[in-house]
């Protein structure tokens, strides 16, 4: 193989993720990675510094987007609504990546370490946007709270779109969980599921 490795990263990260999906994540190794990549093993711990991190190695990215949208609001934005445009632009960046990311899932859902590092990243997440809305001014427990909120909407958004049924797009479903928080914290209740549909009188989101 010539020195050239074109997309060498992308190459080594699907060929994990079917990997992953086939066998089961412990039970594959770098070297089939390398191998199913058509690599060797030499260049995946220069793009990864173990199996693991080529499912998290988007983290940072997302992370740096959604503090950047959050950090850039206009000054007299109030914090959900700060948090609201780094969900947007989150969400937006899914937009193409429903096989990817349900696969992902699948994968790290399966596996109680991975459960653990995702919770670790989210955790990250959630203490970077805290400290973006201090830096905002906005108080402690409330940069805290805030934060948390819209970590828990990112996720009840996210596991709403890699639903089988689901046809909405992320960014529609980020934006109805919001809806519905904004509803509850302000002492009002979404509205109750229909028992066929499991749709309520307004729309929900739920799938």
């Amino acid at each position: 193989m010539g020195r050239w490795e074109p997309d060498a990263r992308g190459r080594l990260a699907a060929a994990a993720l079917q990997l992953y999906s086939e066998r089961g994540y412990e039970q594959t190794t770098v070297a089939e990675i390398a191998k199913r990549a058509g690599l060797t093993e030499r260049t995946f711990f220069r793009h990864y510094a173990d199996k693991r991190e080529v499912l998290f190695s988007g983290a940072v990215d997302l992370q740096e987007l959604f503090v950047r949208e959050v950090a850039g609001a206009p000054d007299n934005a109030a914090p959900i609504d700060a948090l609201a445009l780094g969900l947007d632009a989150v969400a937006e960046a899914f937009a193409d990546r429903w096989a990817y990311a349900r696969t992902r899932h699948a994968v790290i859902t399966a596996n109680a370490e991975l459960q653990e590092r995702e919770l670790i990243k989210l955790a990250s997440l959630s203490a970077a946007l805290a400290e973006t809305l201090r830096g905002r001014g906005v108080a402690e427990p409330a940069a805290s709270l805030a934060a948390e909120a819209a970590v828990a909407v990112f996720k009840v958004g996210f596991e709403r779109w890699i639903g089988a049924s689901e046809e909405r797009d992320m960014a529609q479903l980020v934006r109805e969980a919001l809806t519905e928080f904004k509803a509850v914290a302000a002492g009002g209740r979404c509205a109750p599921e229909h028992p066929r549909t499991g749709a309520g009188s307004q729309a929900s989101g739920t799938p």
